[in-house]
């Protein structure tokens, strides 16, 4: 089964207390297609300057990622973001955000693409999410993500984006943010009442949560003793929840728990190394592995209570 992912190529420089890299490989768009690549086929979405080289290109245009929707502009130059983090992963301080070609982004949809059954709306611009759900056929099984600068300067199209997806990923700070609560499971049944079906709040460190009208799963975040870089684990996560779930076919409440660990797992390979670095290779042996023992972590049997 076939993803589309839409969201931002960029390149990152990334400054901690140990270790500082330079124009790494970034951008939502690039950690979820990855991400979900494991699982799924996947038709990546974006945009990027003639200074983004083959080097990169090779690194995307995997077995399962189709970049025939990367838009490549002459003489333009691919978004830029540099930070620094403390000793505090969960601590992120920007020091420059350069939007470039994507400041104009306009994304377009290839026509075989429209009628593509599930459709992730990484984190951009509310309003390009809306446009590009315009351009869907065949009313698609549809994830998004967002972040605070838009529930706070685009309120009102988020609002009409919301209506339309059926799952909506969202750290905890902006759940409380979007909803008014200050509880996560009434900010995440306040989320349900503005359209989503699917609600998933990630708290990193500390997990993620998914609740539905009916249903709440909770899993804890992968144990890391190797924790350098926690850039792009959130677009991580929900790639390779989408991967997941576009491969299984269907949003049962089995699939729906299996995505969620998947997810972990795969954000916490992101997490042991920079940039794109660790989820870029690896092998479906290793994951199993690691989502097998993420599996044995948190199962409990009924007769040992």
């Amino acid at each position: 089964m076939s993803v589309v992912i839409v969201g931002s190529v960029a390149f990152d420089s990334i400054e901690t207390p140990d270790r500082q890299v330079e124009k790494a490989l970034g951008g939502s768009a690039v950690y979820a297609s990855l991400a979900a690549s494991y699982q799924s086929s996947v038709r990546l979405v974006g945009v990027v300057g003639e200074d983004f080289t083959q080097e990169y290109i090779d690194i995307i245009d995997r077995k399962n990622i189709d970049i025939t929707g990367l838009e490549i502009v002459d003489g333009g130059k691919t978004f830029f973001w540099k930070g620094r983090y403390g000793s505090d992963p969960n601590e992120r301080e920007t020091l420059v955000t350069d939007l470039n070609v994507f400041e104009n982004f306009q994304p377009v949809l290839p026509e075989e693409w429209k009628k593509s059954k599930w459709v992730f709306l990484a984190n951009i611009d509310p309003g390009l999410q809306l446009d590009l759900l315009g351009q869907c056929e065949n009313d698609p099984f549809v994830g998004c993500d967002t972040m605070n600068f838009w529930i706070e300067g685009k309120p009102k199209v988020l609002a009409k984006v919301l209506e339309r997806v059926n799952v909506l990923f969202i750290n905890d700070s902006e759940a409380r943010q979007l909803s008014g609560e200050t509880g996560l499971i009434m900010a995440a049944r306040e989320i349900l009442k503005m359209g989503p079906e699917i609600v998933v709040v990630k708290k990193g460190e500390h997990g993620a949560f998914l609740l539905t009208e009916d249903f709440l799963f909770i899993t804890p975040a992968y144990p890391l003793e190797n924790f350098l870089d926690p850039t792009g684990a959130g677009d991580t996560f929900a790639g390779g929840f989408f991967g997941c779930l576009a491969a299984a076919g269907d949003v049962k409440t089995k699939n729906l728990r299996r995505a969620m660990i998947y997810g972990t797992v795969l954000a916490s390979f992101a997490c042991e190394n920079f940039s794109v670095e660790n989820i870029r290779d690896l092998s479906l042996d290793t994951i199993k592995e690691r989502f097998n023992r993420m599996v044995d972590f948190i199962r409990v049997d009924k007769e040992e209570i």
